[in-house]
């Protein structure tokens, strides 16, 4: 059975920190490397589709533009049973 020296201990708690620091200081490289990019493709997306929707809805000036709304259905369902119009008496 092995037993654990107060130098191994040490030793491993020093690579444990040596490893901690080296990954915040490259984490404070590398992350806004990573953010930067990543803003910067979604600003392009963003771009493209707001490009596109405004190519395909130009319209002169002066022009006059109806959109329809769908035709919505307003049948009653004849299976629930007939409105009333209730008034509160005091």
């Amino acid at each position: 059975m092995q037993e654990a020296s107060v130098q191994g201990f040490l030793r491993t708690i020093l690579i444990i920190l040596l490893v901690y620091y080296a990954l915040k200081i490259i984490g404070r490289i590398v992350f806004p490397m990573f953010f930067k990019r990543f803003v910067g493709k979604f600003e392009e997306r963003v771009r493209n589709q707001q490009q596109q929707q405004s190519q395909s809805k130009k319209h002169e000036v002066g022009e006059t533009v109806i959109d329809r709304k769908p035709q919505s259905s307003k049948e009653s369902n004849k299976e629930v049973g007939e409105y009333v119009d209730f008034e509160e008496v005091d």
